[in-house]
Order: structure tokens, then C-alpha cells, then sequence
């Protein structure tokens, strides 16, 4: 299921023994495009501490209570490793965090997360001291994955201009990956809102806060509108796809 980013936003975080907080953030991956972990508030049950739920611990939603389930027990939260407030994820601490809840290395292995292409729950097998670690070539506190929140806001440059700005990400529910990211065309096309795949984009200015697109302004100006009120539908999808001659990404999961 596609789902918005913002809207899963303040959604309870439901442990297998009581609620550990709400979804204030995700991380995701700037290589991949993929939402490595949700970042949850807890409020003052564990104040000094930031916490990161990975997708491999999601077992679904109650979009009706709006919660997201997860198959792990608060003491096993409260004694996961450790990371200040506003320190940066780095791997050497994704490392130590997915050896504790014994979890795959999604940058290991021939799927999206490692081994798999969802973020399934299994009974994993913990990782031992002799566990692959990322490449040698690979630094350990190599910095790649962003913030959401941080990230909306970004500015979208076509070949001739400026278009507007990211608004939101849809999140596919099921690897996780964020499929689209939402556009406000704001000031230059007020009230219009469009999907354009991040996989799309020729390259990120992650300084400057800007997301480029070989793309001109008129050719996003006449895509298929994007109605944040509606659900999206495979068909709107297929006409997205279509019209901007790109294949669709179920096609390359296939093709995987």
C-alpha cells in the first residue's frame, strides 16, 4: 500500500507490551530511496534517548486507531544501543543496532534489504562476532541516510528553472521504498500538486537543498495531476509512468 509520509506522522508506535511513542521522522536511504528506519518521539519515557524502529520490526498498521504495530517489547526498545539526540546515523552505529535486534545488513545481498526484498519478520538468525561488515573501502561512520523532515522543503530544479518545492513521500508499505516524491508547484503554478519518482532525479544537491530533474517545467506542467484527497490507483500510476516514458517500478521488481 502507498502511503504519505505526513500521514503516518504521530502514528503510536504499539509494542507487544504497550505503546513506546509516536512516528516523528523517517531515515531513509540517499542511495536507494529506501526508509531504513522510523524515528519515534517517546516523550519523557525515555528523554534522552533517540529511537530508531527498523521496517524489519513492522508487523502493520491499524490505520483506524492509527498505530503501527511493532514485534518488539519495550525493554528490548529501552536497552537497544544508544544515540544522542541530534548525533548523525552512522554505519558503524547501524552496525552495533542491527547485531542487537539480529537483523540482515540491507547493504549486503542481492535485495533491497540485503538478503530480501521486504523487510518481512522472520525469526532471524543473530549475527555473530564474525558478521560481514560493509566494505573495507567503506568508512564507518560514512553518513547516508537523511531525514524526511529535513528534506522537505528541498527545492525541485527542471533544465529551465525552478518548479517548486518537495511536499511530502509516498511510502510503499510493503519494501518500503518512497515511490514518488510529492511536488507543490507553489508560486509558479499555484494549487497543483505532482508525483515524480525519485529515480527520476539526475542528481541531489543535498547543500544547496535541491533535487534537479532532466526534465523542463512544461512537461511536468502537463503530467497527470496529483490529488493528495484521492488514493492513488494503480491505473493513475500506470498513466504517470506512461506519459513521462519511464517503465514502472512493479516492472522492475519483476525484472529483479
Amino acid at each position: 500500500m502507498l502511503r504519505k509520509a505526513k500521514d503516518v506522522m504521530d502514528f503510536t508506535l504499539g509494542a507487544q507490551d504497550g505503546e513506546i511513542g509516536r512516528v516523528k521522522d523517517f531515515y531513509f536511504d540517499d542511495e536507494a530511496w529506501t526508509v531504513r528506519y522510523l524515528v519515534a518521539d517517546t516523550g519523557k519515557w525515555l528523554a534522552l534517548k533517540r529511537v530508531l524502529i527498523s521496517p524489519f520490526a513492522v508487523q502493520g498498521f491499524r490505520d483506524r486507531d492509527k498505530v503501527v504495530e511493532i514485534n518488539l517489547t519495550r525493554d528490548q526498545v529501552k536497552g537497544s544501543p544508544s544515540i544522542e539526540e541530534n548525533a548523525p546515523v552512522s554505519r558503524q552505529y547501524e552496525l552495533e543496532y542491527l547485531q542487537y535486534y539480529g537483523w540482515p545488513f540491507y547493504w549486503q545481498g542481492p535485495g533491497l534489504w540485503g538478503p530480501w526484498t521486504e523487510p518481512v519478520y522472520r525469526d532471524y538468525p543473530v549475527p555473530g562476532p564474525e558478521a560481514p561488515a560493509p566494505a573495507e573501502s567503506e568508512p564507518q561512520d560514512d553518513l547516508h541516510l537523511r531525514s524526511t523532515g529535513e528534506v522537505t522543503g528541498y527545492h525541485l530544479e527542471a533544465r529551465d528553472g525552478e518548479i517548486g518545492h518537495v511536499a511530502d513521500f509516498i511510502i510503499d508499505d510493503a519494501d518500503w521504498a518512497i515511490q514518488y516524491l510529492v511536488i507543490d508547484t507553489g508560486h509558479w503554478w499555484p494549487g497543483r500538486k505532482v508525483l515524480l519518482s525519485p529515480v527520476w532525479s539526475t542528481s541531489v544537491d543535498w547543500d544547496r537543498s535541491q533535487v534537479r530533474v532532466d526534465l523542463d517545467r512544461a512537461t511536468i506542467k502537463l503530467a497527470p495531476v496529483y490529488d493528495p484527497s484521492i488514493p492513488i490507483t494503480r491505473e493513475y500510476e500506470a498513466r504517470l509512468f506512461a506519459y513521462y516514458s519511464q517503465p514502472p517500478y512493479w516492472e522492475r521488481r519483476l525484472a529483479a
